[in-house]
């Protein structure tokens, strides 16, 4: 009988089974000294003993506020100190963080705002062409009218109070200062009490996923969900109090969140915010000046940073390690990294949302060939298989299927969403991913698609992935998305979107001088039929790129609107 795609991992090391406020205590306690969070745009550094009396200061607040435990206190900013602040100071009162995208508009805040049922609201007045202010007045036009703490909105019945995070006094909302001073007023034996009356599998947290299809939903999770997943990752990384995390990737997304700020926290070392959103050049400087040992990223953020005309003058010495996420990593990036950027111990992780997020990850002994060419095998305390998607049967190793999660990782479930929660989480437990992938005999995994993207041109199931990992070889690619695109002959063709090396711009090769590229290295059916040359991907807040919007541009370049057109069963 063949041997199964499952894997499951033990440990020597137990559970946490704490909130995520009383690790923060006793951190706080452990490393007193050490440097907790270090601002560099706001020129602003807390050890582990002064952050903690920050959060503190601001759970008073809240609680000074009203806010009980359960209730949403959501937070649309870009990465700042007062994010992270948030992020603890709500986990000690038994809040549930509301993470709202900083790139969302009017309709998606409206959807969030009564989605999650929020009872408090902080915001940022501004970033680049985005103006929260007057977004939030626009949807919410009654708290012009209203006590700063008493908002009374029949579109948002559950929304009292809005914090403004600066100086300004703006109509019905309480400032950055008015409200930490709201927590002086708080005894501490109010905060102790709050605690105590707290449980490891509250839900203290709801992150909404990018809906490709539909409403976004609510994925959320609770103190054991995160405050676990984020030990185990800093456990594989083998963080200590000396080591300083640099994170350039967005706070409200679960890697800045969890795999940054709370993978830091659980082992004391440094949270470094080099820029309020992904700078390549700020990235690099604060790793420089900061001496960081840590750096995180999604692919195209490392590319970035790789491609950069002054990356060379950096001092990137001090490196040894950092995850890359979120995207599947090409194999030739990988390699860069660890050559070019002093990362000898960088590691792949894979997950999503609903898996806190992380369920595999390779390790720092691993050899080179599986760190660049897997995303690492299953983490401590969870399980994982792989399904055939038509039967539901566990696969053999070696062949492709659907990867599932259960462990204590798998999310609570979707927010008031109980038949999406269903569909996502079987009878017997396990997250459904959508992702497919392959278990070699040693439990590594690799990532081969997504169901949903999986491509059937006359017949024939092509994976993008596969494809993008050939097209990454040829010397004049510095990127590479590929997609389905409709035919009405073979009812799909592929789509290479391309990003071409600095030296070859201006000389773009012809749709035929890339097949030609191509020609006898892979298969006939697997070489794209049209190729499109960006100067940029369209992509997410957290450099995700959005492959559905490449599609839409392809199909009105290329005309092919008919065959979009056309009905299947």
């Amino acid at each position: 009988m063949p041997r199964l795609s499952y894997a499951h991992c033990g440990s020597e090391t137990q559970l946490l089974g704490e909130t995520i406020g009383q690790c923060l205590d006793r951190v706080a306690e452990t490393y007193p000294d050490s440097d907790a969070v270090v601002s560099i745009p706001r020129g602003l550094r807390f050890t582990w003993r002064e952050f903690n009396g920050v959060v503190d200061r601001a759970a008073k607040a809240f609680l000074k506020l009203g806010i009980q435990r359960g209730d949403r206190v959501a937070i649309w900013s870009i990465n700042n100190y007062e994010w992270v602040v948030a992020q603890f100071a709500t986990a000690k009162i038994g809040a549930v963080l509301v993470n709202v995208n900083p790139a969302y508009r009017t309709h998606e805040l409206e959807y969030v705002l009564k989605e999650s049922r929020a009872n408090t609201l902080l915001l940022i007045e501004a970033f680049k062409s985005s103006n929260y202010l007057d977004m939030f007045y626009e949807v919410c036009p009654e708290a012009e009218e209203s006590e700063a703490g008493a908002i009374d909105s029949w579109r948002y019945p559950h929304l009292r109070s809005v914090i403004f995070i600066g100086r300004e006094q703006h109509r019905g909302m309480l400032t950055r200062r008015t409200f930490a001073e709201l927590g002086d007023e708080m005894p501490d034996e109010a905060l102790a009490a709050r605690r105590a009356d707290l449980d490891i599998d509250d839900i203290i947290n709801i992150q909404y996923t990018s809906g490709t299809t539909g409403f976004p939903k609510g994925v959320t999770l609770t103190h054991s969900n995160l405050l676990n997943n984020a030990a185990h990752v800093g456990d594989i990384m083998g963080l200590t109090e000396k080591d300083r995390v640099c994170v350039p990737v967005p706070f409200y997304h679960c890697f800045g969140m969890v795999i940054s700020n709370l993978a830091a926290m659980t082992h004391g070392s440094a949270i470094v915010i080099p820029s309020p959103a992904f700078d390549p050049a700020a990235t690099l400087r604060a790793v420089q000046d900061e001496r960081c040992t840590v750096l995180h990223g999604v692919p195209t953020m490392f590319i970035a940073e790789l491609d950069h005309p002054e990356f060379s003058s950096f001092d990137l010495s001090t490196l040894r390690t950092g995850i890359m996420a979120g995207a599947p990593c090409p194999i030739e990036l990988m390699r860069r990294v660890v050559d070019e950027m002093n990362m000898k111990e960088v590691l792949i992780g894979y997950g999503q949302t609903e898996a806190s997020p992380l369920a595999t990850c390779t390790r720092p002994d691993d050899p080179l060939e599986r760190r660049v060419s897997t995303v690492g095998r299953v983490m401590p305390h969870q399980e994982i298989k792989i399904v055939d998607p038509a039967t539901g049967r566990t696969a053999p190793r070696g062949e492709q299927g659907e990867i599932c999660f259960r462990g204590y990782h798998v999310m609570a479930g979707y927010d008031n969403n109980p038949g999406a929660t269903l569909e996502a989480i079987d009878k017997q437990g396990w997250l459904h991913s959508g992702d497919l992938g392959a278990m070699d005999d040693e439990g590594y995994v690799k990532i081969t698609g997504r169901i949903k993207e999986m491509v059937i041109r006359g017949g024939e199931n092509l994976y993008p992935r596969e494809i993008e990992e050939f097209l990454y070889t040829l010397d004049c690619v510095a990127d590479v998305h590929v997609v389905g695109v409709p035919d009405e002959k073979f009812g799909e063709e592929l789509l290479a979107c391309v990003r071409l090396h600095d030296e070859h711009k201006g000389s773009e090769p012809t749709p035929e001088q890339f097949r030609d590229m191509c020609e006898g290295k892979i298969a006939h059916f697997k070489i794209p039929r049209y190729w499109m040359v960006v100067d940029e991907f369209p992509m997410t807040v957290t450099g995700k790129v959005q492959k559905f919007k490449i599609r839409k541009i392809a199909i009105r370049k290329y005309g092919l609107e008919a065959a979009a057109n056309v009905e299947t069963a």
